[in-house]
């Protein structure tokens, strides 16, 4: 007996005559109108590919018992790590399946645990996230931001930490940049007020900084920084620890920032005349610290693997850096500050290394890890005695270690207890050669046991771009798949930082295919090594990685039986046009040049869907609320690939539109396990892994015909 699930027709989407010219070279864009996601005509476009895709999911027989198991696996405490501010130390916790975790302080670290914020209360159905917490230097006040059904727009409200009163300060139309405070208010980036039908998919433009001066309206604040002349340029503005500067960075995009300082002073009226430090666009550099009347700045110019430079205050001597931490041999990737220390975070072959530095250089200590992972954390004022960090690996989820400045001493602090054994799995990294032989590294995760036939249901993820490095971490949904015989391989690709800044500009702009190769490398390793076949592979990305998983499943239909697209940038000739877009160019280049175009035209996974071509089972997922990468990518290739497929597609072509959600930061847990039930049960009815955990029939090779 097989499973035959039926699968309701695709709707019939409009299509309309639009037609682009490139440079001599005419694009159809059929199903622009979906663009337009405020339109009833929209609306209802979503609303039927929704009612055909939960239909679909529903014949799963045991998607209940996948929910089920996810949401035992999620049932765990977890903790952030605390951070001292005043008497109190401040940390997140949730007890398990809160829908937002609660920020708790203590007085001292043995004080009794009491809440200061629940994000919970803020909304009937937690689709309002604490996105951040910022504390005034004399700790009277924190003010926090909120998101609002995971769009990326910001408001923040102010908090007393005596009285626990929500002052009636709020500051509306902040994105991407926090706040700094400085003496009784807080600089904060912000843009201008857009209309209500342009909020989720408008061009942000013109970002400005305030000043907010505390307990006045947000109408009052003080206009301190502006360029009238460059839409497309965003600002960050910091205080330096001792209040003595300001800190101004200037971005074009994703990629390379300028530098500025001011002293600081009483904000009275809009200032324009910063002091440059760095100039350009070419370098990323990022002010660590001011010691010293000197300028402390992580930065790659000169240096693709980062170094910790040291920068007068003096303008005269500026132009005579020091090295403080001179480039190693292994990338950099961060710098933080407590205790009076420096923590130089390192990634050596993908897993982090973290050595302890004084404030003139000196090398002091590594400090100690479990294990091959990544760790983050020990943060802290020059005062603080106490600082944590965090570490966790594939099988490891979060673990808190406590760390003493003065007697060097560690000790575990909170460690997560749930249902999960990791000595039961392997952990293993393997090199393997790309199309143009350059060698490339993957971390393969299964049960010990494993048996390589070539029959193992294996999930292959990446990302491979601006700059962010795929390193080790805890997935409390993946281990429903691990635990019933899957492999988890991610292999960390060109574009991202795992080998510094030349291995991130290895696959950005022209060299973006590199990025595709060494995922279809990573995929035919596999296969090769006999892990698994094309009949047992998925492959998801998100963002970014959603990119990667258009690219790739457009490229080679033949070597992949699921694909998993999420929230993916999958329109390259127009995602720029939509918020905040334009800083993605530096990355992948713009249509609107003649030789970027060139090149974005042939990996763009919207425009290159062919006809008559059976592409892997896919499940597409997006939100209505993302405003980061706007639905419409996710829409418009939904479409197409529907359209151009719908008679000879033996695979379903499905899309999941979440509501109230965004590009995936502050979604509440009950949404999380709703939608990663619906992809497991996606995935585990076409890789015949349900026919065996859950005791149901499996289905044949290719049972689905729209």
């Amino acid at each position: 007996m097989k499973i035959m699930l039926k699968l309701k027709p695709y709707p019939d989407t409009t299509k309309i005559d639009v037609v682009d010219d490139y440079f001599g070279t005419k694009v159809k864009d059929p199903f622009r109108w979906l663009e337009e996601d405020q339109s009833s005509e929209t609306e209802k476009w979503v609303k039927s590919q929704n009612e055909i895709t939960e239909d679909f999911l529903s014949q799963i027989p045991f998607r209940e018992k996948i929910r089920e198991r996810l949401t035992e696996i999620w049932n765990y405490e977890r903790y952030s790590s605390p951070s001292k501010n005043g008497e109190y130390f401040y940390y997140f916790k949730n007890d398990g399946l809160q829908d937002q975790s609660i920020l708790y302080r203590t007085f001292g670290l043995a004080g009794n645990p009491e809440i200061f914020l629940d994000p919970n209360t803020l909304s009937e159905d937690g689709t309002v996230a604490l996105s951040d917490i910022y504390f005034s230097n004399d700790n009277r006040y924190m003010a926090y931001s909120i998101n609002r059904s995971g769009s990326d727009w910001t408001e923040i409200f102010v908090k007393d930490t005596e009285t626990e009163e929500v002052l009636k300060d709020h500051i509306k139309w902040v994105k991407f940049f926090g706040i700094s405070w400085y003496g009784k208010g807080f600089y904060y980036s912000r843009f201008d007020e857009l209309k209500e039908n342009e909020k989720l998919s408008g061009q942000n433009q013109f970002m400005k900084i305030y000043f907010h001066k505390l307990g006045s309206p947000q109408e009052e604040d003080i206009l301190f920084y502006e360029d009238k002349e460059n839409p497309h340029l965003d600002f960050c503005i910091s205080v330096t620890e001792d209040e003595k500067y300001l800190i101004l960075s200037v971005f074009k995009g994703t990629s390379g920032n300028e530098l500025y300082y001011h002293p600081a002073t009483e904000i009275t009226e809009y200032k324009q005349n910063f002091i440059p430090i760095i100039q350009g666009f070419d370098y990323n550099s990022y002010v660590i610290d001011h010691y010293n009347d000197n300028f402390l700045i992580l930065t790659d110019k000169d240096a693709p693997n980062n170094r910790l430079i040291s920068v007068s205050v003096n303008p005269d001597y500026q132009q005579k850096w020091k090295d403080i931490i001179p480039e190693r041999d292994h990338p950099l990737g961060n710098i933080s500050t407590g205790g009076g220390k420096l923590f130089a975070f390192y990634l050596k072959d993908v897993s982090t290394k973290i050595l302890q530095y004084n404030y003139n250089g000196k090398l002091e200590k590594e400090i100690p890890l479990p294990a091959l992972g990544s760790a983050y954390g020990l943060n802290g004022k020059r005062e603080d005695k106490t600082l944590f960090y965090s570490f966790m690996s594939f099988t490891t989820p979060a673990t808190i270690y406590r760390y003493d400045i003065e007697s060097g001493e560690f000790a575990l602090f909170r460690k997560p207890e749930l249902r999960f054994n990791p000595d039961d799995y392997e952990i293993k990294q393997v090199f393997y050669k790309s199309k143009d032989l350059t060698s490339i590294p993957m971390f393969i995760v299964h049960k010990k046991a494993i048996v390589l036939n070539g029959k193992n249901p294996t999930y292959l993820y990446g990302y491979g771009g601006f700059n962010a490095s795929s390193s080790p971490y805890f997935s409390n949904s993946m281990m429903i798949f691990l635990e019933n015989g899957g492999i988890y391989a991610e292999p960390s690709i060109r574009g991202g930082g795992e080998y510094g800044e030349d291995w991130h500009k290895a696959g950005m702009l022209e060299k973006k295919q590199n990025v595709f190769d060494d995922f279809i490398a990573a995929a035919e390793y596999l296969i090769l090594e006999n892990y698994t076949s094309s009949e047992k592979f998925v492959i998801v990305g998100s963002s970014n990685g959603g990119l990667l998983v258009g690219a790739v499943m457009t490229q080679r239909p033949d070597l992949f039986r699921v694909a998993l697209p999420d929230v993916g940038v999958l329109d390259m000739l127009r995602y720029h046009k939509f918020t905040i877009g334009y800083a993605w160019v530096v990355e992948y280049g713009s249509s609107d040049n003649e030789k970027d175009f060139e090149y974005l035209i042939k990996y763009s996974p919207l425009h290159n869907i062919k006809k008559d071509v059976s592409y892997p089972a896919t499940l597409i997922t997006t939100a209505d609320h993302d405003d980061r990468v706007v639905p419409a990518h996710s829409f418009k290739f939904t479409a197409t690939l529907q359209e151009l497929n719908k008679d000879n597609g033996i695979n379903p072509i499905l899309i999941r539109i979440e509501t109230n959600a965004g590009h995936g930061a502050g979604t509440p847990l009950s949404k999380i396990i709703s939608e990663v039930t619906d992809k497991w049960s996606f995935v585990f009815y076409h890789l015949d892994i349900g026919c065996r955990i859950f005791d149901f029939p499996c289905h044949s090779e290719h049972p689905l015909k729209p």
